[in-house]
């Protein structure tokens, strides 16, 4: 996480979409969410996912380690935002939109009070491999029972590429996920939003899988 806020600082976001996720569109009634209900953008960025779901009338949590891309998010999208100490996090708040500012791994289960559902589309396969284990356990440790996940995984050949974003195989996401949660893959589909930024960066092939989750255990 050493480099995420010198990308941000360099305007290095290559990450960043100007769309929506076609996949929260397309499976967003597999979140099982009610009005108001509120989501978690772990890593949020400046996701116009998260505007995307505010005007589904859900409510927003997210936490990004960057000011620069929060402030980004809310003038961008025009939307006035105060600002709050809450415990040493930096708490950027509008209508129905709250975002952290800070580590992920700083949150604790009262920072996502009442959460019924994650989309994490940028966030896993922004860790390198020897994060995304302490990721998932402490997403675990902060979510309640039955809390939905909606996960976008990318996979490459990693050796050609040193990342971020970096490959998950199929086969980590169910040993990440397999002791507390159930999940279903619901597809695997080309990348065609990030192809030619990895097909010119020397790779081969790039796809990706979509998984619902749902936590079980703790």
């Amino acid at each position: 996480m050493a480099n995420w806020l010198e990308f941000w600082e360099n305007n290095e976001i290559n990450w960043h979409s100007d769309v929506v996720t076609q996949e929260l569109e397309e499976y967003l009634g597999l979140l099982k969410l009610e009005p108001s209900d509120k989501v978690f953008f772990p890593l949020c960025g400046k996701s116009l996912d998260m505007i995307y779901m505010l005007n589904q009338g859900f409510s927003i949590i997210g936490v990004e380690l960057s000011e620069i891309g929060i402030k980004q998010f809310f003038h961008e999208n025009e939307l006035d935002f105060t600002i709050t100490q809450v415990d040493e996090f930096d708490l950027y708040s509008a209508k129905n939109i709250e975002i952290y500012c800070g580590d992920f791994f700083s949150l604790s289960p009262k920072h996502l009070c009442d959460v019924k559902a994650v989309f994490d589309r940028k966030s896993l396969i922004a860790l390198d491999q020897n994060l995304r284990q302490k990721y998932v356990k402490h997403l675990n440790d902060i979510i309640s029972l039955g809390v939905r996940v909606l996960l976008i995984i990318l996979h490459y050949p990693q050796h050609q590429m040193s990342g971020p974003p970096f490959s998950v195989q199929k086969s980590e996401v169910e040993s990440l996920f397999s002791m507390a949660f159930k999940y279903q893959e619901l597809k695997s589909f080309q990348d065609i939003e990030n192809r030619s930024k990895l097909m010119n960066a020397g790779v081969d092939y790039i796809e990706n899988a979509a998984y619902c989750l749902q936590k079980v255990r703790e």
